[in-house]
């Protein structure tokens, strides 16, 4: 049984920050991937941001970039995003899934990923 469980969501300001957790579990193989997406409401669900396991390569969508950072921790169980100067816009619920070998033409595709996490709501009020 994979798990994906986030935690970090919540309600801020413009201007404020918040940093999501990913943690992973129940893995037979390293995750490869894990990319961070969001769905707002009558939205598509879009990539956000994503990190290549091993090497470490990072992506973001271009509405994040500067503001979002994807990392991952020494032992390779724990995904971060660090989300700052959050704005209105960014207020979606927000899913981590792990990949395989994922393409990096495809790394921000939720199509290219296997498992999901249970989604954490972040809030941002202008």
């Amino acid at each position: 049984q994979v798990q994906l469980v986030e935690s970090g969501g919540g309600s801020v300001q413009a201007g404020g920050s918040l940093r999501l957790s990913c943690a992973a579990s129940g893995y037979k193989y390293s995750g490869r991937s894990i990319g961070w997406f969001r769905q707002a409401p009558g939205k598509e669900r879009e990539g956000v941001a994503a990190i290549y396991s091993g090497g470490g390569s990072t992506y973001y969508a271009d509405s994040v970039k500067g503001r979002f950072t994807i990392s991952q921790d020494n032992a390779k169980d724990t995904v971060y995003l660090e989300m700052n100067s959050l704005k209105p816009e960014d207020t979606a619920m927000y899913y981590c899934a792990a990949g395989l070998y994922v393409n990096p033409a495809r790394i921000l595709l939720q199509q290219a990923y296997h498992y999901w996490g249970q989604g954490t709501l972040v809030t941002v009020s202008s």
